[in-house]
C-alpha cells in the first residue's frame, strides 16, 4: 500500500530551526523526524511513501539520493505552489499514479497508532475515508470529531473555541482514503482537507473514524518538538560522540552528536542539537539549543 506523507510546509512555528531546514529533516533523538514517520509506516506494511514536497525539496533528495528511506521506496512529488492539505494529497497521489486505497499522514505526527487497525476498519465500513482520532486536553488547535456508535463521523469542526468543542477527540493526522475522494478535491487551487473535504464527506455520510488513546505528538511547535524528543528518548539520551564533562548534570534531556557540555553545567528538560555547546557552569532548562550555537554562563 502507498502512503502520501505531507512534508511540504514551511515549518514557521519552529523557526528559526526551519529557516534553512525543512521541519521533517530536523533531528529527533537519533535521526531525522521523517525517518520516525516513514519507519512507523514501514512497520505497518507500507511499501512506498509519496513525499508531498514544497519547501526545500532538495534537502530530502540529498538525504535520500537512492530514493529509499528506512527501507521504504520514496516518490518525490514537488508542488508547483502551496496547495494546502487536500490539494497536496491529491497532487501527490495523482503525480505518483496512486490508483488504490492509500494512507495519508502528516509528516510531523509521531505516533504509535496501529494503522493496520485503521485500514481494517476502513475495509469494513462503507465510507470513502476513515480517519484516526486521538484525545487531547485542549482541542481548540485541531479538527474536533463526533462519531456515532458505528464509527461514522456525525460532525467535524475545525479548531473550535475550547468551550465550544463538541468532544476531546481530534483528527490525528492519519487517514485511509479511497481514490473516489480525489475527484472531490479541486486540481486547480489550494484546498483544505480539514475545512472542505472532510465536511463534504460528513454531509454524504462517507467519513468514518477510529479512536486510539496512545502515544501521539504533533511535533510542529517548539514545546511539542521538545516533548517528542524526551518522550522517545525515555528520559535522558546522550549521543556517543558528545563530550560531557564528568561534573556536568544532564537530567531528562537529549544531547545529540558532537555536542560539548562543560564542567559544572546543568541541563534539564532540554534538547541540545548537533554541534552545540554548553559552556562550563551554564544552566539551561526547557530549552532547545540550535546546531552550532554556544550557551554561555
Amino acid at each position: 500500500m502507498d502512503a502520501v506523507v505531507l512534508v511540504g510546509g514551511f515549518g514557521t512555528r519552529l523557526r528559526p530551526l526551519t529557516l534553512t531546514h525543512p521541519k521533517q529533516m530536523l533531528p529527533v533523538v537519533d535521526r531525522p523526524m521523517i525517518e520516525h514517520v516513514v519507519g512507523r509506516l514501514e512497520q505497518q506494511g507500507i511499501t512506498r511513501a509519496v513525499l508531498s514536497l514544497g519547501y526545500r525539496p532538495d534537502a530530502f533528495e540529498a538525504a535520500y539520493p537512492e530514493g529509499r528511506c528506512v527501507g521504504v521506496e520514496l516518490f518525490y512529488a514537488v508542488e508547483p505552489e502551496p496547495l494546502d492539505t487536500a490539494g497536496a494529497i491529491a497532487f501527490a497521489a495523482r503525480k505518483a499514479g496512486v490508483q488504490d486505497t492509500f494512507i495519508a499522514v502528516n509528516g510531523d505526527v509521531i505516533s504509535d497508532f496501529p494503522l493496520v487497525e485503521l485500514i481494517d476498519a476502513h475495509r469494513g465500513n462503507p465510507g470513502a475515508a476513515t480517519i484516526a482520532l486521538t484525545p487531547v486536553e485542549d482541542p481548540s488547535r485541531y479538527g474536533v470529531v463526533v462519531c456515532g456508535a458505528d464509527g461514522r463521523v456525525e460532525a467535524y469542526v475545525e479548531k473550535p473555541p475550547a468551550h465550544e468543542a463538541p468532544s476531546r477527540w481530534i483528527n490525528a493526522g492519519m487517514y485511509v482514503l479511497d481514490p473516489a475522494v480525489l475527484p472531490l478535491i479541486p486540481g486547480d487551487r489550494p484546498a483544505s482537507i480539514e475545512r472542505e473535504t472532510f465536511p463534504a464527506l460528513v454531509q454524504k455520510g462517507l467519513l468514518y473514524a477510529v479512536a486510539h488513546d496512545g502515544f501521539w505528538i504533533d511535533a510542529g511547535t517548539p514545546a511539542a518538538y521538545l516533548e517528542a524528543q524526551i518522550a522517545l528518548a525515555g528520559g535522558t539520551h546522550i549521543h556517543p560522540t558528545a563530550e560531557v564533562a564528568p561534573s556536568a548534570r544532564i537530567a531528562n534531556s537529549v544531547v545529540m552528536d558532537h555536542v560539548a557540555v562543560g564542567a559544572g553545567a546543568q541541563v534539564e528538560d532540554s534538547v541540545l542539537l548537533p554541534h552545540s555547546t554548553v559552556q562550563a557552569n551554564a544552566e539551561i532548562k526547557r530549552a532547545i539549543v540550535s546546531p552550532d550555537h554556544r550557551i554561555n554562563v
